[in-house]
């Protein structure tokens, strides 16, 4: 990084469907990486800047999983490029599932990862119980069949979801966590009707942080006990026993949406 460099951030959209994960992946053995978020937009940085450009995102999302707002920073070495002129720059060498749809500059020391306060996503769900489910929405959201959702059920499932929390019980096995810890601002369901006007069934969560495949396991336990009639502290239960054995499935990747970052709240730990 030169002095002259400027500190872009950019607002990311894509459809996950296709790609492995945000993260790049360069191929040990020499040969095709894996397609990654990252790497697309990195080959498209390269071919604006004529260098290779390292873009540091906010976080990383699995194969599959999906992003309306995801944040990631870089430095650009010229001074003649409008930050917002990347946002047309970039759009027209990356393919069609990934779109930049904002960037302006920062400080220095802005960092889309350090510099975040809370990341907030969205997990779509579809009960149509006639099975009448289309097929954009089956790309984007998860079909459960056979289920009519209880809103106040699940939202005082959601109740617990609040303050710093061991989430030991919702961390797939191989997450390399330092801690289990994380502050979690709130949780709830809501209906939103889709484009068909159709509803579906929407988990929204913000917290500074989430373990490994924690928003799809939450999802897959919180579905699982309005299914099943749980009692209302049946959750409380699950999150107090620190063991990943008590809660439900893990929903499938592709209903989640990293919808947005936050940076004007409280920086917690991590």
């Amino acid at each position: 990084m030169t002095m002259s460099s400027r500190n872009i951030l950019l607002t990311i959209s894509y459809d996950g469907t296709d790609f492995c994960g945000w993260q790049r992946q360069d191929d040990a053995d020499g040969g095709e990486a894996n397609r990654t978020v990252q790497g697309e937009v990195e080959k498209a940085l390269e071919k604006v800047h004529k260098q290779k450009t390292t873009l540091y995102g906010s976080g990383r999302t699995d194969s599959g999983v999906h992003a309306v707002g995801q944040a990631a920073n870089f430095y650009s070495p010229f001074d003649s490029i409008p930050a917002e002129n990347y946002v047309r720059a970039l759009n027209a060498f990356l393919p069609d599932d990934v779109r930049i749809v904002d960037a302006h500059e920062v400080p220095e020391d802005f960092s889309a990862r350090k510099s975040a306060t809370s990341r907030v996503y969205r997990y779509f769900i579809s009960t149509d119980l006639n099975g009448n489910v289309t097929a954009d929405n089956l790309r984007f959201c998860w079909r459960v069949k056979n289920y009519t959702p209880n809103l106040e059920h699940l939202n005082k499932y959601c109740e617990c979801l609040h303050g710093e929390l061991d989430c030991s019980s919702f961390a797939a096995s191989g997450d390399d966590s330092v801690s289990n810890n994380r502050y979690i601002d709130g949780a709830r369901f809501f209906l939103q009707k889709d484009r068909w006007d159709k509803d579906l069934l929407v988990f929204e969560i913000e917290a500074n942080a989430f373990l490994w495949k924690m928003v799809r396991t939450l999802t897959g336990t919180l579905v699982n006990l309005d299914k099943e009639g749980a009692p209302e502290d049946a959750m409380q239960k699950i999150l107090e026993a620190h063991d990943r054995t008590k809660a439900g499935v893990t929903a499938p990747p592709n209903g989640l949406f990293l919808y947005e970052i936050k940076f004007d709240g409280i920086r917690r730990h991590l």
